[in-house]
Parts: C-alpha cells; sequence; structure tokens
C-alpha cells in the first residue's frame, strides 16, 4: 500500500491549480470534470528530473458551509503539510520569486533547515530540507 492522494479543500479550483501548479510548481496530474460544479483534479510535486512524484493532492472544491468554514484550518492552525527540498536555497529563492509568502525567515533546526509558508487559502507548509541526522 501507499499514499497517493490528500484531498486539499479549496475555495476556487482555478485559484489553487494556479497557485499549486504555477507558484509552487506543481504538475497537474488531472482536471476531469465530473458534474457541472465538480471536478476531479489531482496535482502533485516535481522531483529533480521534473517528474511528478508518486503522492500529491485531490484539490476539493468546498460544497458546504462546514467544508467552507475549514478551509485554510484544516489542521487547527498546524503546519499541515511538508515539502521536502534537495536544496533549500534554491527552492527558497524561487518559491519566493514566484510570489510565495513566508511566514518566517528560514531557520536552522537539528533536523535541517525549514520556513513555514502559506498558500493563498491560509494552509501552512513547511518548506524543509532535512538533515543527514535521522529525527528521533
Amino acid at each position: 500500500m501507499r499514499l497517493s492522494l490528500v484531498a486539499l479543500v479549496v475555495p476556487d479550483y482555478d485559484v489553487a491549480i494556479a497557485f499549486y501548479c504555477g507558484a509552487l510548481g506543481f504538475a497537474l496530474l488531472e482536471d476531469t470534470q465530473i458534474s457541472p460544479t465538480k471536478r476531479w483534479v489531482r496535482v502533485a510535486p516535481r522531483d529533480k528530473a521534473g517528474r511528478p512524484g508518486e503522492t500529491g493532492f485531490l484539490l476539493a472544491r468546498a460544497d458546504s458551509e462546514a467544508q467552507a468554514a475549514a478551509i485554510g484550518n484544516q489542521t487547527g492552525g498546524r503546519v499541515s503539510f511538508f515539502i521536502t527540498s534537495d536544496d533549500f536555497a534554491a527552492d527558497y529563492a524561487r518559491l519566493c520569486a514566484n510570489g510565495v509568502r513566508f511566514a518566517e525567515e528560514p531557520r536552522h533546526e537539528s533536523y535541517g533547515t525549514v520556513a513555514v509558508f502559506t498558500d493563498p487559502f491560509g494552509n501552512r507548509f513547511d518548506l524543509i530540507q532535512l538533515s543527514k541526522q535521522p529525527l528521533g
């Protein structure tokens, strides 16, 4: 078994695609119209060679008040997602140039170099380059 998709509730498909595929550089794996109001939209980060990774997001447009209320706070304000980098400095510079808003300056921790950023909807991410030491 493997984890293939994580649902991410968003207010608008096209705004989410623009951020994840434009600003972050993810691959758009699928954008299929299911009904007049629903699409199946999958995106995934790319590796160094530009290939999409195995795990990605299913961008799910909120279709109820309860879902809309959870946008950007799906984990109660904690960092929800972790994007691992092999070249933190280059990826940080590229994301900044693409308009990604970081909530803090990069910092060095015992486990690696990390900085928190948010998507346009308030979801929090770590951009992280792990040190060679295993965690724990």
